[in-house]
């Protein structure tokens, strides 16, 4: 279905916050919602066709696509709802999916620890391949307004990000927080170099008002906010998700494997992030 916001379910807790968050964006934006769940009958070395019984995979599909649809229509009654069991291999499935939607939505798959949630390789694949937004949401999210966070740097690859946090600012009726992290280059072999640190941080002030003016004159109603930050951007942007209601992450990866198709940036977001995450990948490394 075109136009869709399709979101993966297995009726885990991270999939069910995910199927939430989905809802709102759905009615949000008017858009209808497409509930997928991925059958692999092989990760467990159960036959496609068992000779006798039931199917305890598809069962267990059925069973989640159900609770996610009873889950969104409590929650938006008026969103469109589709559902689809698909056989295969779920990251794969998932991100090939990725051409029919407006968005991916998934469900962190995380763990709780230390170090905050730990993003499933389900997750990390799709979000390092997908060409449309993909939004990861940790287990437990059940809500919550805040500012939209959007990271942003000086290259063309961070202007699908801006724009697309943009548009969820726009949504949610509030504003934009644009989060510019800095730090001096070092030079270990010439160690002598030093720098005006004011000059280079008005230097980094002056990108991000460059990078802020098109969207400010698109969307003249959605308050934006600068935010420079001296410091690595991950920690910036993980500080910047405390009480936020999304944070937006632009991808240059340009690995061929796995989750090296994610800026280091995005995969540490994706980690360490304490709202919903969307990551947006470029066209140039799609």
């Amino acid at each position: 279905m075109s136009g869709s916001i399709i979101v993966g379910t297995d009726g885990s807790p991270a999939a069910t916050a995910a199927v939430r968050w989905a809802a709102d964006d759905a009615a949000r934006r008017g858009c209808p919602l497409r509930f997928v769940s991925v059958v692999d009958h092989w990760a467990y070395g159960i036959p496609k066709f068992p000779v006798s019984g039931g199917d305890p995979l598809t069962s267990h599909a059925e069973r989640a696509l159900s609770a996610a649809e009873a889950v969104a229509r409590e929650r938006q009654p008026d969103v469109k709802i589709s559902t689809e069991i698909v056989e295969g291999i779920p990251a794969r499935v998932l991100r090939d999916k990725a051409r029919e939607a407006v968005e991916i939505v998934l469900g962190s798959r995380g763990l709780g620890g230390f170090a905050g949630i730990v993003v499933g390789s389900v997750s990390t694949h799709v979000a390092g391949h997908a060409p449309c937004p993909v939004v990861v949401v940790r287990p437990g999210w059940s809500g919550g307004r805040g500012e939209i966070v959007v990271g942003v740097d000086d290259s063309p690859e961070c202007e699908p990000a801006l724009a697309y946090a943009l548009e969820q600012a726009k949504a949610h009726g509030g504003a934009l927080r644009a989060v510019h992290a800095w730090q001096l280059p070092a030079h270990p072999l010439a160690p002598e170099i030093t720098y005006d640190v004011e000059e280079v941080r008005e230097a980094h002030r002056h990108v991000t008002r460059e990078k802020l003016a098109d969207p400010r004159g698109r969307c003249p109603e959605v308050p934006v906010r600068e935010e420079i930050v001296y410091g690595h951007p991950v920690d910036a942007l993980v500080q910047a998700s405390r009480g936020a209601g999304l944070l937006v992450v632009g991808s240059h990866g340009r690995g061929a494997l796995g989750s090296a198709m994610l800026g280091s940036v995005s995969r540490g977001v994706l980690h360490h992030a304490e709202c919903p995450v969307a990551v947006v990948r470029s066209p140039s490394s799609s």
